[in-house]
């Protein structure tokens, strides 16, 4: 008979963790549309220890989504910017394809806050809420500046053109067959206003409010390193202003918590680069093209894949709030609504 899911990962902690005794509980935690995340307890050297188990979808031997760099390399990138200054979790081990348990590794269990409504409400929080936009400014600049060659990522990681970025999404886009005006609309604008040309960084992909782990300190870890790439970096910048990730305090546009004249302040001060507010608003836009698709792309992953998580269709009905978002951000101005019952005859419409 195979050895059980306990039983291999029982195996793999005796390897891995020095001191382990026995493996006390494994508890899959809620969240985590295209990864899962384990609680694990174990006993060690006469008490208990909390580890976490980040691990592919079923226990697929990769990412499991197109253009992803892999669970590996993700434990890579935690260790990297770990050591270049960045809040992270210590990697313990990375799954090799012998321990049966698919891909994914073990790290350091941190306790912190990670909802992002929570982040932006409870009073535990109240203190340190103003200073976080600054210091994601500080953190994402030292992730930029993290060397590609010294590192061994600009080997493991793809480099993507933003041109190529805005056209790979809105061909995936077309291949859903649910044709939405407002997201090709939003594409042409983004191919008519491509930034000028900068040096490609390390981009983290997905730094945004609920990808940070906060504490009444401070941000103890930035998570999700799954779809990092090299490109422009601003677009980690544009990211965590994004609309979606505010939680409904859209009068603050860094991650609901924060101004973006903290968050360039931050960045500035860190590494020196000053970033153009037009070059910002340009990854603002499209951080809500992208998440426009992406809820999308969740929709038919659920219709596709064999495990059907309720996260995926939960996120899937949001698109047409970053549709909202896209109109706002590209066509400013006050929205004048129609009385109910107003004739429109006046209007210029197709007709037959």
């Amino acid at each position: 008979m195979a050895d059980s899911f306990e039983e291999k990962l029982t195996a793999v902690l005796a390897h891995a963790i020095a001191g382990f005794e026995t493996l006390v509980s494994c508890d899959r935690l809620s969240g985590g549309a295209s990864q899962e995340t384990y609680r694990i307890e174990i006993a060690s050297r006469g008490s208990t220890r909390l580890l976490a188990m980040r691990r592919a979808t079923g226990g697929e031997d990769d990412a499991g989504f197109s253009g992803a760099p892999g669970l590996a390399v993700e434990a890579k990138l935690f260790d990297i910017a770990r050591k270049a200054g960045v809040p992270e979790p210590e990697i313990y081990y990375t799954f090799k394809s012998s321990d049966g348990l698919g891909a994914g590794f073990i790290m350091e269990w941190l306790a912190g806050e990670t909802l992002g409504a929570r982040i932006n409400k409870i009073p535990e929080l109240d203190r340190i809420r103003p200073k976080l936009a600054h210091e994601c400014g500080q953190i994402l600049a030292r992730i930029h500046d993290i060397d590609l060659d010294h590192s061994g990522l600009r080997d493991a990681l793809t480099e993507t053109a933003t041109g190529d970025l805005v056209r790979k999404m809105w061909d995936e886009y077309q291949t859903f067959d649910t044709p939405q005006p407002m997201i090709d609309f939003t594409a042409r604008w983004l191919l008519g206003n491509l930034p000028d040309q900068c040096e490609h960084r390390l981009t983290h992909g997905d730094f945004r409010n609920g990808n940070l782990m906060v504490t009444p300190e401070g941000i103890i870890a930035v998570l999700d390193w799954e779809l990092a790439y090299i490109g422009d970096p601003v677009r980690d910048l544009g990211w965590i202003c994004t609309n979606s990730w505010r939680f409904g305090r859209h009068e603050l546009p860094v991650g609901g918590f924060g101004t973006r004249e903290d968050l360039l302040a931050g960045y500035e001060t860190q590494c020196g680069r000053k970033i153009d507010p037009d070059h910002l608003r340009f990854w603002e836009v499209f951080g809500s093209f992208w998440w426009a698709i992406g809820c999308l792309k969740m929709q038919q992953s659920w219709r596709d894949l064999p495990e059907r998580s309720v996260e995926r269709p939960g996120i899937a009905r949001r698109s047409s709030e970053c549709q909202t978002d896209c109109a706002n951000l590209i066509i400013p101005g006050p929205v004048n609504l129609l009385e109910p019952g107003v004739a429109t005859t006046t209007v210029d419409m197709p007709s037959s």
